[in-house]
C-alpha cells in the first residue's frame, strides 16, 4: 500500500496545481487531483504558495479547515467510486447526486468517510465499511 507522508501529499497537490497553471502535461493521479482542485477554488491560493502553507498545522484548535486533508479525502473518494469499493458506494453516491449537486454529494460522502476514519482511529480498529455505507444511506 502506498502511504505518502504529509509533506509528500502536500507537495503532490501543489506541484499538480502548478503544472496545470504552467500548462505542463499531467499523468495518472495528477489528472484526478486536478479535477478535485478545480472544484475548490478556495484552495488555489494555498496551492500557489506552498512555501507559506506546506508546514502549517491545521489542528482542531486552529479553527481552520485543512485544505490538504480535504483534497486528499476527495482523492480517496474518487478512487473508491472508480472501483466501487466498498461495494455499493457508487450506487449510494449516485443516489445522493440525484438529490443534491455532484459536489454536495461528494461532500456528503466526504463527511461519512471522515466520520468512519475518526471512529476507526478512536477505537484503534480498521474502518467499518458497513458503518460508512450506512452513513451514506442516512444522508
Amino acid at each position: 500500500m502506498f502511504t505518502p507522508t504529509r509533506d509528500q501529499v502536500r507537495s503532490f497537490l501543489s506541484d499538480t496545481w502548478n503544472k496545470y497553471r504552467n500548462q505542463e502535461p499531467l499523468a495518472g493521479l495528477e489528472q484526478t487531483a486536478l479535477s478535485v482542485i478545480l472544484i475548490h477554488p478556495e484552495y488555489h491560493a494555498v496551492l500557489e504558495h506552498p512555501e507559506r502553507y506546506l508546514e502549517r498545522d491545521y489542528g482542531p484548535d486552529s479553527g481552520a479547515l485543512n485544505p490538504f486533508l480535504h483534497l486528499s479525502l476527495h482523492l480517496a473518494i474518487a478512487e473508491q467510486l472508480s472501483i466501487d469499493q466498498p461495494p455499493g458506494i457508487r450506487t449510494r453516491y449516485e443516489a445522493l447526486a440525484r438529490r443534491l449537486s455532484e459536489h454536495d454529494a461528494l461532500h456528503a460522502v466526504l463527511e461519512c468517510l471522515g466520520e468512519t476514519l475518526w471512529q476507526a482511529q478512536r477505537l484503534g480498529t480498521a474502518p467499518d465499511q458497513q458503518a460508512y455505507l450506512d452513513c451514506l444511506e442516512r444522508r
